[in-house]
């Protein structure tokens, strides 16, 4: 390959078949002159319940395939188990330097770009972060994947451990997931200093399912001097329990649910809050990956109350506060704490801000999967 042409990036990504939960994140890379990009995406996807449709290849700045998958829900793991009929031609027709996977390393899209790719080099982005083998096939796919990637970009220290652990000895590089700064951004006029306020405005945006720690958010509540009400928006199987409990312990008026809404519902909803929650508990099966509301909230100037749960207090940063897992009374007394300090509050907010924009802009991501790129093309024609 010749150092004067760009590099050719074949990116395969389900999490990007809509502009919205992915596609963004590629917008920085049009009218580079180091890279090309072609976008692989399914033409339907199916998640938590709901049938996402593609949205249009007129993106600018790429070439975007929407293509038919097989198996796109079958099988007790089943969104990882889809494949492209169409991929060996694509790869053919394109020829890509470096064939990049926003999929996990055991799924079936990722052996078949393993055995498609020809001289490309492979990078593959990670983020599950619980060592655990996996049932059959998945663990054979995985270390076969893992065995013929050239360069891994890690969601999290702990995503790396893992992939670590399970054979793959090259390099790796963090990423992590941006936010639309277009969407997620500031209010204009600053809401009132919380003793202006009746209540302290905590809030939640995401699944509402017992691993959340949503219990201990409302626990807290109850022990607080300050009047604190917390808002939810979001839906899941656990939202009758949290009703009763809000309910056992007289916290009606304080606390609110609403469903899920679009992201500019989302970003007005977290400009109303004094902080976000995020109290994750590990478990056996759960540790957090990421949480990408910490990064949108941070973008609307809003700080961060989460756990110690997995990858909270690196997102997070110094844009917000961390407390034990499952720990009312920390909370309660962190609670009365802020909101009684409202220059602690401001300067938080400023500092979650801060932090989005020197590591989760779009560009910022998008820098980081270029520089692995191309890593991985420099390692691949060395190797051969």
């Amino acid at each position: 390959m010749s150092s004067a042409r760009p590099l050719k990036i074949l990116s395969i990504a389900h999490p990007a078949v809509s502009r919205d939960a992915g596609r963004l994140r590629y917008y920085p890379l049009a009218g580079r002159a180091d890279v090309t990009v072609d976008l692989v995406v399914p033409a339907l996807w199916y998640q938590f319940g709901r049938t996402i449709v593609a949205d249009p290849s007129d993106d600018p700045g790429m070439t975007v395939h929407v293509m038919p998958i097989r198996l796109p829900r079958a099988g007790p793991m089943s969104w990882y188990l889809h494949f492209y009929p169409g991929l060996r031609r694509l790869i053919r027709d394109i020829d890509p330097d470096v064939v990049h996977l926003w999929e996990e390393p055991w799924s079936v899209v990722a052996l078949q770009a393993r055995f498609l790719k020809g001289r490309a080099a492979m990078v593959m982005e990670v983020d599950q972060n619980i060592l655990k083998r996996l049932p059959p096939p998945f663990e054979f796919i995985r270390e076969q994947v893992l065995a013929h990637t050239d360069h891994v970009l890690s969601r999290s220290p702990d995503a790396t451990d893992v992939v670590r652990a399970r054979g793959y000895s090259g390099p790796v590089s963090s990423i992590g997931y941006g936010v639309d700064l277009s969407t997620f951004n500031p209010d204009v006029t600053p809401l009132l200093p919380p003793p202006m306020r009746p209540e302290f405005r905590i809030g939640y945006v995401g699944r509402l399912v017992v691993e959340k720690g949503l219990d201990d958010a409302l626990d807290a509540m109850a022990r607080t001097k300050i009047p604190v009400s917390l808002a939810l928006m979001g839906e899941g199987p656990h939202e009758e329990r949290l009703r009763q409990h809000v309910a056992e312990l007289g916290l009606g008026a304080r606390v609110s649910f609403q469903g899920w809404g679009k992201p500019a519902d989302v970003a007005s909803f977290l400009r109303s809050l004094d902080a976000l929650v995020l109290l994750t508990r590990t478990t056996k099966s759960v540790r957090e990956q990421f949480g990408r509301v910490i990064t949108e909230a941070q973008a609307c100037g809003v700080p961060v109350i989460g756990s110690q749960g997995g990858a909270i207090p690196d997102v997070v940063g110094d844009g917000g506060w961390i407390v034990p897992e499952s720990d009312p009374a920390a909370l309660a007394q962190l609670l009365d704490e802020i909101a009684t300090d409202p220059n602690a509050l401001h300067a938080r907010g400023r500092a979650a801000q801060e932090n989005v924009m020197r590591r989760f802009t779009y560009e910022a991501v998008a820098n980081d999967l270029v520089a692995a790129c191309h890593a991985a093309a420099r390692r691949r024609r060395a190797a051969m």
